[in-house]
């Protein structure tokens, strides 16, 4: 009998069902691809489908998937959701189900929103996850013991996987085929689809997206102000003055407040600026460098790196809009 590898996928409420076909489509291509590439006895994935049959109790295999499985599934995925993230409320149900599959051995994987119904088991705590960047700031909150890292688009941690972005299912399913199917196998679904295989980041898509709901006047005052000039005067003592705090004070708020050293809440203001210029415009890299304040393009383009996952060039060749 061919071997078979049960990845179940969990319905919870307000699941993105966009995610949820997909990743069946893209487990039923990979299987094809496999059964070109394998003897008879090659393993195959099979999909099943988890979902509360009453409310308020554990989900359970929907009739009609993977009704020759009784066990465990080797993965339970979490999916995207559309609207809010689950609720510590509607999570409850799911929370020790989880907690039990994963003991028994199943891998637990989450997309995007659905970080929140993982990290609600406490099986996150102390270790690295991912989720949606613009949820980062509401899942520190609810989860202060997790190590979120949003810059990274899948952090595949053994027995728990993450993705960060909603359409994230896709890195996240090819990593799957590449753990069961194999490398070829995985490209060869990649190439299908025509998406990238796993390896970007989330940092190479995301926005600087600054808190300006911290409650902290002065602050708040410098932070418009540096949006207006483009933060091209960084000056410690620019900064302060404008703020009409002593430095040690303003620097101890200004990071208090916004999560970042004004170093680098600068940095990331300036770079926010020529990442517009090199997606929409045709200016020479040298050009935006000085454009956004820096007198040195090499150190542009160092802090454009570090903060982007990207080259300049590169981010320009990936997301420029005419063909620049």
């Amino acid at each position: 009998m061919q071997p078979k590898t049960e990845i179940g996928i969990v319905l919870f409420p307000g699941v993105q069902l966009a995610a949820v076909y997909g990743l069946v489509d893209l487990f039923s291509i990979a299987n094809h691809f496999a059964a070109q590439r394998s003897e008879r006895d090659a393993v195959s994935l099979v999909v099943s489908q988890w979902r509360q049959q009453e409310p308020n109790r554990i989900p359970v295999r929907d009739v009609g998937t993977a009704n020759q499985h009784n066990g465990a599934p080797t993965v339970l995925l979490l999916p995207p959701c559309l609207g809010d993230p689950l609720p510590p409320d509607q999570a409850a149900p799911f929370v020790e189900w989880l907690i039990n599959r994963h003991s028994a051995g199943t891998t637990l994987a989450s997309v995007c929103g659905g970080a929140f119904l993982l990290a609600e088991t406490g099986l996150l705590t102390g270790r690295s996850a991912t989720t949606h960047w613009a949820l980062a700031d509401a899942f520190r909150v609810r989860f202060p013991g997790v190590l979120l890292d949003v810059d990274r688009l899948l952090i595949d941690d053994g027995d728990i996987v993450s993705a960060g972005g909603m359409m994230a299912w896709t890195d996240l399913g090819l990593r799957l085929i590449d753990r069961f199917l194999g490398p070829t196998v995985m490209c060869d679904t990649a190439r299908f689809f025509l998406v990238d295989p796993p390896g970007r980041e989330q940092r190479y898509y995301s926005a600087f997206s600054p808190n300006l709901t911290h409650g902290d006047s002065a602050v708040l005052k410098v932070q418009h102000w540096l949006q207006e000039t483009g933060a091209k005067d960084a000056s410690l003592a620019s900064l302060a003055l404008n703020a009409g705090l002593e430095e040690r004070t303003f620097l101890r708020r200004f990071r208090r407040a916004t999560g970042h050293t004004p170093i680098d809440y600068c940095q990331r203001v300036r770079v926010g600026r020529a990442r517009e210029m090199l997606q929409f415009g045709n200016l020479a890299i040298d050009s935006i460098a000085w454009e956004v304040g820096y007198g040195d393009p090499g150190s542009f383009r160092k802090v454009f790196h570090r903060i982007t996952g990207l080259r300049p060039g590169e981010y320009r060749r990936r997301f420029g809009v005419d063909g620049a």
